[in-house]
């Protein structure tokens, strides 16, 4: 079973979702801007060095884009699934040493509050206190996160299908990502159809989803 909000248990080799809302629940992504400055933080600090330059850095300035390179956490760790909704976010991170997820997320978080407060024209603090996290022990419970993640995007317009801001439709294979790792997973499945059939048989039933941690 998954070990709740155990930031202090982080060693290497540990899957961890992860997961942060806004402070008193706002707003974290007004628009598309937003959630794309927010992924392309995630990108610098997961691609390797050499594909980094393929990010789009338009909105940084250089002695941003300089920092963000400086906190590269390619090999250390690994973005398996993620779903960023209004309010809050979701990310299944895997973590090959004992630092990484914590750095990652002061670095991915810090300059997305950063943006944000510059953007809107705000001060203080724009995440709920610190992400909270939940380490993934159990072989069931690693089968139904990455749905539950993806499922967030059922309350979107869109549906989840085609959220345009979770790692779904890399699952299905409609999109590929050097940033992300859906292999690790998806390769248990003999067809995108099946991993489909395996989301959208739980709708019916994702009530049960709001015992876990940092639902909407």
């Amino acid at each position: 079973m998954p070990s709740r909000n155990s930031l202090k248990q982080f060693a290497p080799d540990q899957m961890w979702h992860v997961y942060n809302r806004g402070v008193d629940k706002r707003i974290i992504f007004e628009d598309d801007q937003d959630y794309s400055v927010f992924l392309n933080l995630l990108k610098y600090a997961l691609m390797s060095p050499e594909k980094i330059e393929k990010v789009d850095s338009s909105l940084f300035s250089c002695a941003e884009r300089y920092t963000y390179r400086r906190q590269n956490f390619y090999e250390q760790v690994e973005l398996r699934a993620y779903c960023l909704m209004p309010n809050h976010f979701h990310l299944l991170l895997y973590q090959y040493s004992d630092r990484g997820i914590s750095g990652l997320m002061r670095s991915v978080a810090t300059g997305y509050s950063v943006y944000f407060n510059k953007k809107y024209k705000r001060s203080g603090v724009l995440f709920q206190g610190r992400y909270k996290g939940s380490c993934i022990e159990d072989d069931s419970y690693w089968w139904h996160i990455v749905r539950y993640i993806h499922l967030n995007g059922a309350d979107s317009k869109e549906g989840f299908k085609n959220y345009p801001y979770s790692s779904y439709r890399n699952y299905v294979g409609k999109e590929k990502s050097d940033w992300l790792e859906p292999e690790w997973w998806k390769g248990s499945f003999d067809s995108p159809r099946e991993i489909e059939e395996f989301h959208s048989g739980y709708l019916r039933i994702r009530s049960d989803l709001k015992g876990l941690p940092a639902d909407s």
